[in-house]
């Protein structure tokens, strides 16, 4: 028995300042693997009086907003948006872009820092990884919602027919499809895979149609050792291959722009200036859901402070990223653009999108550089919720900018347009966000948003003990 053992093991001994401060993190604080279990399953089952108000709110703002205008929609036409030359793409492929980026924070939680060995995102990982599959959903929705006739989107699958017609491969439309299934398919894989040992976990624990539905998703697992092996072999490999994946989607989304010969979207380093971005709001919007499902669900245990500060420290490095793309993009067009750039220019600095252009700017840059440098700051739940809504708001300006406000400006004065979303629009988009957080409210009670087997992995091979008079955390390595 160590030294810390023994001295923990006496009655009326008092840890010191030092052990104290390593019991702040999760790793280093176990409790009994069923404790755990407990306290995952009742924030599962926390469904009170004010979680159902919230999820039929959000379902009448679903079903109305965004159900009911694109009905309407579908029912009138597309004259019903603000859409008119030249601005033929509007706050739908705005919103398209921003749901995709939002997408790509469970990938880069979960797999990007699984790969690189860090080990706060033990407790997390689950919540980001649901975060990638209620976005996509929302995001493929737009698609058809911006095409307008999609109860013909059958034409873009490549069947034989007698007229000899397929599929248009030059089509932006199509690169978006193929992106977005194969995306949505890696990455619900990769969340069901560690999914598994805490759905029986579940089924052992809970009864009526939860142990039945646990029962028939946990695929027979009993925890040997040969499917523990097979498990961690398949999540390294799913870890390895979703995030080319990740990268290739936001990349083929900036090529929608980039290949065109519209000003401003002809730049050869929009794909890496999409995918900053994407990380940056996508990890901006998992701190938000992360202190919401902690205030919700009472899993103060699992989602400590330090997973907030470790997360919001990416947050204002990708900060200094995006700004450097934004500046790189903005400083190329302006010294080596012509007249019809120029002009573009002065649309986003003193002209009709300048209040747009200024508030993006301040959100994406002014705050987070003012603020996430201090600790304080990076631990306060209120503070840092207010910033990350800030984040996403100027992202989304920013998407909103490059769709509808390059599209204002062009070579020839006379095709000049202005463009606002209309009534039916903003109820579309409105109403995408209520879908969002009203599936991910639902998954939410439904699966064990906490890693059950991952913290407690975590926290059999991180210990204390003493080195002369110094407490220090120690890391073992389990045997596969």
């Amino acid at each position: 028995m160590s030294v810390l053992d023994r001295a923990e093991s006496r009655p009326g001994v008092a840890r010191t300042r030092a052990e104290e401060e390593h019991r702040k993190t999760l790793l280093l604080d176990p409790r009994p693997q069923e404790e755990l279990n407990t306290m995952v399953l009742e924030a599962m089952q926390r469904t009170g009086r004010e979680y159902w108000v919230v999820v039929g709110v959000l379902a009448v703002l679903a079903l109305g907003g965004f159900l009911g205008a694109w009905l309407y929609m579908i029912l009138t036409g597309v004259g019903v948006t603000g859409l008119s030359r030249p601005n033929y793409w509007g706050i739908f492929i705005a919103s398209f872009i921003f749901w995709i980026g939002i997408s790509h924070a469970g990938t880069f939680i979960s797999a990007i820092l699984r790969i690189f060995g860090a080990e706060y995102r033990r407790p997390i990982t689950r919540a980001a990884e649901m975060m990638t599959t209620t976005s996509l959903l929302v995001a493929a929705s737009f698609l058809g919602i911006h095409v307008g006739r999609v109860w013909v989107s059958y034409w873009i699958v490549p069947y034989p027919n007698q007229r000899g017609l397929w599929p248009n491969y030059h089509s932006p439309f199509l690169w978006d499809e193929m992106a977005i299934i194969t995306y949505l398919v890696g990455s619900t894989l990769y969340l069901y895979l560690p999914l598994i040992p805490d759905l029986a976990m579940a089924r052992d624990r809970l009864a009526g149609w939860r142990g039945k539905l646990y029962r028939a998703m946990a695929l027979g697992w009993t925890g040997t050792e040969s499917q523990w092996h097979h498990l961690n072999l398949a999540i390294k490999v799913f870890s390895v291959v979703i995030i080319p994946v990740m990268f290739s989607v936001h990349t083929i989304v900036s090529w929608d722009l980039a290949m065109t010969k519209a000003i401003g979207w002809r730049s050869s380093i929009f794909a890496p200036y999409f995918i900053v971005g994407a990380v940056y709001s996508g990890l901006s919007a998992a701190i938000t859901v992360l202190i919401i499902a902690r205030s919700s669900m009472k899993l103060h245990y699992f989602i400590r402070e330090e997973h907030i500060n470790a997360l919001a420290r990416l947050v204002l490095i990708f900060s200094f990223t995006w700004t450097y793309f934004f500046f790189a993009d903005f400083l190329t067009e302006w010294y080596g653009g012509d007249a019809a750039g120029h002009t573009l220019i002065t649309l986003q600095t003193v002209g009709q999108m300048a209040p747009f252009w200024w508030t993006m700017l301040f959100f994406n840059i002014v705050v987070p550089w003012l603020t996430l440098w201090n600790g304080r700051i990076r631990r306060s739940p209120i503070a840092l919720l207010l910033i990350t809504i800030g984040i996403n708001i100027g992202m989304y300006l920013e998407r909103y900018i490059i769709v509808t406000g390059f599209l204002r400006r062009n070579h020839t004065p006379f095709n000049w347009g202005d463009y606002a979303p209309s009534v039916v629009e903003i109820a579309i988009i409105g109403g995408s966000l209520c879908t969002f957080l009203l599936l991910y409210a639902l998954l939410s009670r439904l699966v064990p948003l906490i890693p059950v087997w991952e913290v407690r992995e975590g926290q059999l091979t991180h210990g204390l003990r003493r080195v002369g008079r110094a407490t220090v955390p120690t890391v073992a390595e389990l045997e596969e």
